[in-house]
């Protein structure tokens, strides 16, 4: 453990598994206590375990980031249980593939469209609310290399909802640093978790794929892409707003 965020309290949402779990653990190994939220309960105490496991302090809230009325408790209940609110990431996302957009079933595009965008909302509106009357924070929104950055067949509505969140992220990130509020994205490309997986892809599968389709020759450790969140609300990200930081090996160069 380090002190890094000493004395901080961090949120992270989708924090059951991949980019979300492995924030949330560099968070705690950082000294900050953390807030892990996510729609399924039994995934999320396997995050605080492995958080309590390294000495870390954690404790888990199941959330529908879709809904405003689970967002506001959410945000209630983490800054009741720590006494504040400084960082939150809002990582919660879903992913439809593999069919052209005229294919696209509308289920799949308000689905995309509830979790991917609104829920960035929900979430940003709930956390900034507070983080304004208490002097500030920062907040790190989970976009992807898919969207404002690079678009591939098949992804047309993940594309949009991902590009959504980076113009959401600059939109706020001026309507809000007056308040004392950092706003930035993260947009990862390939990473090593099941989303980055063809159907029926094995992992080596997969590496060899990747050898070809990215200029790096591999995937993204979610430990990488958490490095990066973390240095955005950190404080050597000070003079760091609006900012969308790519992680993608070169995918999108």
């Amino acid at each position: 453990m380090t002190s890094r965020f000493d004395g901080s309290t961090a949120l992270v949402t989708g924090a059951g598994s991949g980019i979300g779990r492995a924030v949330a653990l560099a968070f705690a190994a950082g000294g900050a206590r953390v807030a892990v939220a996510g729609r399924s309960a039994a995934t999320l105490a396997g995050t605080v375990a492995l958080i309590e496991k390294e000495g870390g302090t954690a404790v888990a809230f199941t959330a529908d980031v879709s809904r405003s009325a689970d967002v506001r408790e959410l945000v209630r209940q983490a800054v009741e249980r720590f006494g504040g609110l400084d960082i939150a990431v809002n990582n919660a996302g879903v992913l439809r593939a593999g069919q052209p957009l005229a294919d696209l079933a509308e289920e799949d595009w308000r689905t995309l469209l509830d979790t991917n965008v609104t829920g960035v909302l929900l979430c940003m509106q709930a956390e900034i609310a507070h983080m304004r009357a208490h002097g500030g924070g920062a907040i790190v929104n989970i976009a992807s290399n898919l969207g404002a950055h690079q678009r591939r067949p098949g992804l047309a509505g993940y594309a949009a909802s991902k590009a959504a969140v980076s113009s959401l992220t600059r939109s706020a990130a001026l309507d809000h640093t007056g308040d004392g509020i950092r706003i930035n994205a993260v947009s990862p490309g390939a990473s090593d978790t099941s989303m980055s997986l063809l159907p029926g892809e094995s992992e080596a599968g997969r590496a060899l794929r990747m050898r070809e389709q990215s200029p790096l020759g591999r995937v993204a450790s979610t430990d990488e892409v958490a490095a990066a969140v973390l240095y955005l609300a950190s404080p050597a990200a000070g003079s760091v707003v609006g900012a969308d930081l790519v992680i993608d090996g070169g995918a999108s160069a």
